[in-house]
């Protein structure tokens, strides 16, 4: 009984681990968006690519704050979170 404990209590934190690095790994492509997003505004020419390029700025800033605090409410050990930011 003990050892399907420890099993089931293992296959948890796979599980955790796992989420948490398909987590890490959409806030890595969130980021590389946002520095996207601000390379083409700065590139921008004429109304509607500027206001293309605001509207990818805020959208992308939005969803990385969004999966920040999901990452902030995750609890336990983290990945390493090496080549994030540079």
């Amino acid at each position: 009984m003990y050892k399907a404990g420890e099993d089931m209590q293992r296959q948890v934190e796979k599980e955790e681990l796992a989420s948490k690095q398909e987590l890490k790994a959409e806030i890595k492509e969130t980021l590389t968006q946002w520095e996207n997003a601000k390379r083409f505004f700065h590139h921008a020419r004429g109304k509607e690519q500027i206001d293309y390029a605001i509207f990818c700025i805020i959208t992308a800033e939005k969803r990385y704050d969004m999966l920040l605090s999901k990452a902030k409410r995750m609890r336990g050990p983290w990945p390493k979170w090496e080549g994030i930011l540079k």
